[in-house]
């Protein structure tokens, strides 16, 4: 299966995509545009909750929080730790310190809640959003 595969990626590279071309400058804009992507605090809070359903540290954390490709506190690893403060002063996480020093985070009854209900609202709008999409015609 795996030669098949590769046998029609091949037939594809030289006759659908044998016409494309991108210059270096087309690259190069749409890396920016990439980058410039802001998240909303809004979805890395639900990130970071959805995360802290298993405990973890912020170092963990932020590798995580990384692989889903959010950036926004790379240059400023404080926003994240104020975050997660702010996460334990209202009660939606708990944290102790292990013995080699590393601080854990992870959720409570009360973070759960608001996660999930996070979640609900989050696939509410997205259904909404699919219904106003499907019910448009393209003339």
């Amino acid at each position: 299966m795996e030669d098949r595969l590769k046998n029609l990626k091949r037939v594809m590279d030289k006759r659908t995509f044998a016409d494309l071309n991108f210059s270096d400058q087309h690259h190069n804009s749409v890396r920016k545009k990439i980058s410039q992507q802001e998240e909303s605090d809004e979805d890395i809070l639900l990130a970071v909750m959805q995360l802290l359903v298993q405990e973890k540290t912020g170092h963990e954390l932020t590798g995580l929080l990384r692989g889903r490709g959010i950036q926004k506190f790379e240059n400023n690893e404080g926003f994240l730790y104020t975050l997660l403060h702010r996460l334990e002063q209202s009660g939606c996480i708990q944290t102790n310190w292990d013995d080699s020093g590393a601080k854990y985070y992870w959720l409570v009854d009360k973070g759960r809640k608001l996660l999930n209900k996070a979640e609900q609202k989050r696939t509410k709008h997205r259904m909404v959003l699919k219904e106003l999409l499907e019910g448009v015609s393209v003339q």
